[in-house]
């Protein structure tokens, strides 16, 4: 991964754990439940962005590679990879 990608996404989530810290906070606190929500909402957001950028470094990256110069096999393993993982990050 590329140092400074890296270093963007580990800005991100230290953000994202100021956030849930604060939401435990509000959660504790008995703060309004559509104030908590409406800080789920926001954590979660943050975390599908962060999400984005790995997969999009991914495919620029790895799955570039393979296409590029992998067998026929690398490249139908990396694309099961890429639709799993899609699968998954859906739900």
């Amino acid at each position: 991964m590329d140092p400074r990608r890296a270093d963007d996404l580990a800005a991100r989530l230290r953000r994202l754990e100021g956030q849930v810290q604060g939401i435990q906070r509000m959660v504790r606190e008995g703060r309004y439940c559509i104030d908590i929500l409406t800080q789920l909402g926001a954590a979660r957001g943050a975390l599908q962005e962060v999400e984005l950028i790995l997969l999009e470094g991914h495919l620029r990256t790895c799955v570039a590679e393979v296409m590029k110069g992998g067998s026929p096999v690398e490249r139908a393993r990396k694309i099961d990879e890429i639709l799993a993982v899609l699968g998954r990050v859906r739900r």
